[in-house]
Order: C-alpha cells, then sequence, then structure tokens
C-alpha cells in the first residue's frame, strides 16, 4: 500500500485515482507503520518533534535538507531507521540540469540517472561496514570525488 499526504488536496486526489493510494493527513503519515516513509518538498522533515513519531524502516524521500541538524541523523540511527542523504538519492534533477547546460542529450542524462542506484547502494553499504551515518558517508563520497 502507499499512502499519501499533500498540502495540495488536487496532487492527493490524483495519485489516489490514478495509483490507488491511500490518503492521509500530514499528522497520520507521521504515526503510520510503514517500509519507507518519502518526503518530498518538505525541508527539515525529520526533526526533534517528527523522528519519534515515525515507523518505518527506512527515510528515502526527494524533499531538499531534510534533516533540520545534522544530529537528527543520529536520532535515525538510534531509532533503527535508515537514512538514504537527500541529495544523493535526489540527484537527478541535477544531472539533468547539468546535462542542459552541456547541451541536452536525454539519453545521456538517463544513463547517468541510472547510477543513482549504485551510488546510494554504495554508501549504505559503506555506511553498514563503518558505522558512520549514511549522510556522513555520503559527505565523504563528495569530498573524494571532489579531490580527483
Amino acid at each position: 500500500m502507499v499512502f499519501v499526504s499533500d498540502l495540495e488536496p488536487e496532487r492527493v486526489r490524483r495519485a489516489v485515482q490514478e495509483h490507488g493510494a491511500i490518503a492521509v493527513s500530514d499528522q497520520q503519515l507521521l504515526h503510520m507503520e510503514a517500509d519507507i516513509f518519502a518526503p518530498c518538498a518538505l525541508g527539515a522533515v525529520l526533526n526533534d518533534d517528527t523522528i519519534p513519531r515515525l515507523k518505518v524502516r527506512a527515510v528515502a524521500g526527494a524533499a531538499n535538507n531534510q534533516l533540520a541538524e545534522p544530529r537528527h541523523g543520529e536520532m535515525l540511527v538510534q531509532k533503527g531507521i535508515v537514512y538514504a542523504p537527500d541529495y544523493a538519492i535526489n540527484a537527478g534533477g541535477l544531472i539533468n540540469v547539468a546535462q542542459e547546460w552541456i547541451g541536452y542529450d536525454r539519453s545521456a542524462a538517463m544513463a547517468r540517472a541510472d547510477n543513482i542506484f549504485h551510488t546510494v547502494d554504495s554508501l549504505l553499504e559503506r555506511s553498514k561496514q563503518t558505522g558512520e551515518r549514511p549522510e556522513v558517508v555520503a559527505d565523504r563520497m563528495v569530498e573524494e570525488i571532489l579531490q580527483r
């Protein structure tokens, strides 16, 4: 099942109608047991108020700056929630814009976006092996790439 909440009722209606999603309020969503919580377009949604209410296995959404503060990554770890860093899984938009800047080639943009899965998989595996939080590993991976 997919549960959906949005500030725009029309988006919720469309998700229900076109995809069979179940509409819930934003407050209900934070209390529901689910595999994944996918915050999209809500910065700082992971904070002192929301994290204690989450009953999910993972957070993986397209919103930017999901952690209100860096310490909220540790709160997720303490709750046993896997966090896929927003800028790692949300890289498709930036990849597309970069491709537009150099001369748009849809197939090249899609090929680069296909690597997002492998990047996230790699950073989560590194996180598991080192015991470091996923967002810390993601930051380090960016630094390693920039030093090349």
